[in-house]
Order: structure tokens, then sequence, then C-alpha cells
């Protein structure tokens, strides 16, 4: 898996620290990201990053909003260019460690498009189980993929 940084995506839709030229998907996933915050707020670490591998831009993701009930939903997107590296993985594999780190016993799921796909795969990868099938009210029904919070993992694990 690729080494990988995040780099915030501050609340006006700039990221918070240099990364040379945004690429045209880079800027407009910067872009639609502020437009994220002006409906559901911005309060990090609850927020959009992008994934800096060296010093190449290779993809984006996020918090789409602030955990409620101990669950919080992880969004990732691996940019055309650097698709099949690993990268999608090392995003979320972040996202974890940083929900984790604020929240120790948080759930996290994802969503999918409901058919097998390379972001099933991810998830799988890293012990997400596939929870339901729901009907999300922008993209339409979706594939909901759980992991336990890291405390219930463990506990099943000796079981």
């Amino acid at each position: 898996m690729p080494a990988i940084r995040l780099i915030q995506i501050t609340s006006s839709g700039v990221p918070a620290e240099p990364v040379g030229d945004l690429a045209e998907v880079a800027a407009e996933a910067c872009v639609s990201t502020a437009g994220h915050y002006r409906k559901a707020g911005f309060a990090p670490p609850w927020i959009g990053y992008l994934a800096l591998c060296g010093s190449e831009l290779v993809g984006t993701c996020a918090f789409p909003a602030i955990p409620a009930a101990g669950l919080v939903e992880i969004a990732y997107f691996t940019f055309p260019p650097f698709e099949g590296q690993g990268i999608a993985t090392a995003m979320a594999t972040e996202l974890i460690a940083l929900a984790r780190s604020v929240q120790p016993d948080i759930e996290i799921f994802a969503q999918t498009l409901p058919e097998p796909n390379a972001s099933n795969s991810v998830l799988k990868k890293l012990r997400f189980e596939f929870a339901r099938q729901v009907d999300h009210p922008d993209e339409g029904p979706v594939w909901e993929w759980r992991l336990a919070p890291a405390s219930r993992s463990a506990s099943s694990a000796r079981s």
C-alpha cells in the first residue's frame, strides 16, 4: 500500500497547505467539498481531504458528515491515472485511523454501487462486512458496508 498524506480541504475549498498546481479533477473536488460544507457544516476532523503520494495528488476522501450515534461514514475517490495502485485502500485506512484516534469505539460505514467492484474489494480487504442495501436519496440503491468498532472486533476475534 503506498504511503499517502491527507491534506485538509478548508472551509473555503482550498488545500490547507501548498500542494502545487491543482489538476482539474482535484480543483473540482475542492469546489464540490466547499459546497458540501455550506450544507453539512465544517467540523474538523470530519471533513474532506486531498491525498498526496510523494508530490502528486492522487485522490480525495472524506467523512461526508459528523458522527451520529457512534457511527461515521467514509468516502474516497482515486483520480483516474492512479487507479489500481492501492490508493483507495490507503485513503480508507487513513480515514479509519483518524476516526479511531478521535473516537476509538466508533463504527465506520461506507456505501458503494450495488454490484461487485473495486470499492467493494477495498472494503473487504479492510475487514468491512456487507450490512444491507439501502436507498440513498441521491444515488438510489447502494450497498452499505460496516466496520465494527475496534473493541467489538477485538472481542469477536477472541471468541
